[in-house]
C-alpha cells in the first residue's frame, strides 16, 4: 500500500469519507471540513486506492454508498471514535472537549425545553461545536451519524444504552369553542378528536387515581406527527387531543385551551438518553450526557421517573 499524499493521513481520509457519507455531498462535506472540493475528493480517491474498494458510487443523481461503502461507515465511526477516546485519554482527564458532536432531538422538545442545557453545555466548553438534528423517529447509530439521542417514548433497541431521565405529564385539552369545559370522561367520546400518531391513533387511554382507566375510542378529525401542529389545530378548535402538559402550560394559564376531566391523564411518556453500548466516548460526549444526566430530570414541565 502507497502512503496518502497532500498531507492527509489515513485518519484524516477515512475522515473525509464519513464526512462526505453523512452529509450527502463532497460541497457539503468540503464546509464542514473546511477543506476545497478538490481535496476532498482527492482524499476521497486515495481512501479508494488504499482499500482497493470502491467506497461511493457517482452518478448524475449525485453520490451514493456502495455495498463496500455501507460496511466501512459503521467501521470508520468506530475507528475515529476510538482514536479520539485515545487522544483523550492519554492527555488526561483534564482535556477539554473539542470537535463536533451529532445529537438527535425530538422536533417540538428540541426546540424548546432542550436548548437550556443545550446552551449550558456550548458556554462551558467553546471548542465543542453542535450538530442538533429534530428528528422523532428512533435513532439509527450505524447509519444515522449521530453521536447520542434524547428521546420521548419506549426504547426497544437492546444495543444501546437508554437511561431514563424523566417522564413527560400528558392530558386532554380542547379550545373553549367546542363547548368541553367541565366534560366528564363519558362524555370525551362524543367530541371530535385529533391524534399525534407517534403516540396514539384510534384511542385515547386516560387513568384516574381513583377510577382507573377510561378507553376512548375515536376517528380523528386530523392526524398529525407533529406536536405544535397538534396544539395549533387543538387552539383552532378543530378537535380535542392528548398533548404533552408542558406545551400547553400557558394557554391553560390564558383560557384559550381547557383541560377535560380534570384528575384524569394520560399516561406520562417516558424521556431516555440513548448511546451506542461499548463505544468508546471522546471528552465532547462524555460531557454532554453528564449534563444531560444532571440537568434534564429538573426542566420545567417534566417530572421525575416514578420507576
Amino acid at each position: 500500500m502507497t502512503e496518502p499524499r497532500d498531507g492527509a493521513d489515513r485518519l484524516e481520509l477515512m475522515r473525509s469519507f464519513l464526512t462526505v457519507a453523512e452529509t450527502g455531498t463532497l460541497s457539503a462535506a468540503a464546509r464542514r471540513l473546511g477543506v476545497s472540493q478538490p481535496t476532498i475528493s482527492r482524499r476521497l480517491q486515495q481512501l479508494e486506492r488504499l482499500l482497493g474498494l470502491r467506497l461511493l458510487s457517482r452518478s448524475t443523481h449525485g453520490l451514493s454508498l456502495t455495498a463496500e461503502g455501507e460496511r466501512a461507515l459503521a467501521q470508520a465511526r468506530d475507528l475515529l471514535d476510538g482514536w479520539e477516546a485515545l487522544e483523550a485519554s492519554l492527555r488526561g482527564a483534564r482535556d477539554a472537549p473539542r470537535g463536533l458532536l451529532r445529537v438527535q432531538v425530538p422536533h417540538a422538545f428540541g426546540q424548546d425545553q432542550l436548548i437550556a442545557p443545550l446552551a449550558e453545555y456550548l458556554r462551558a466548553w467553546p471548542e465543542a461545536q453542535v450538530e442538533w438534528r429534530l428528528v422523532d423517529r428512533a435513532p439509527d447509530f450505524v447509519n444515522g451519524g449521530i453521536d447520542c439521542a434524547i428521546r420521548v417514548g419506549w426504547v426497544e433497541d437492546p444495543s444501546v444504552v437508554a437511561v431514563l431521565l424523566a417522564e413527560v405529564p400528558r392530558i386532554a385539552v380542547a379550545a373553549p369553542s367546542l363547548g368541553a369545559d367541565g366534560t366528564g370522561i363519558e362524555a370525551l367520546a362524543a367530541l371530535p378528536w385529533l391524534a399525534l400518531t407517534t403516540y396514539y391513533r384510534d384511542e385515547v387511554l386516560l387513568t384516574h387515581p381513583q377510577h382507573g382507566t377510561q378507553r376512548i375510542p375515536m376517528r380523528p378529525r386530523m392526524a398529525t406527527d407533529s406536536l405544535y401542529a397538534l396544539r395549533a389545530a387543538c387552539l383552532a378548535g378543530v378537535g380535542a387531543a392528548v398533548v404533552s402538559a408542558w406545551v400547553v402550560a400557558d394557554d391553560l394559564a390564558a383560557g384559550r385551551l381547557v383541560q377535560l376531566a380534570p384528575g384524569w391523564q394520560a399516561a406520562p411518556l417516558p424521556v431516555y438518553l440513548i448511546y451506542p453500548a461499548g463505544r468508546l466516548q471522546p471528552a465532547r460526549l462524555r460531557e454532554f450526557i453528564a449534563l444531560i444526566r444532571a440537568r434534564l430530570p429538573g426542566i420545567t414541565g417534566l417530572a421525575r421517573p416514578s420507576r
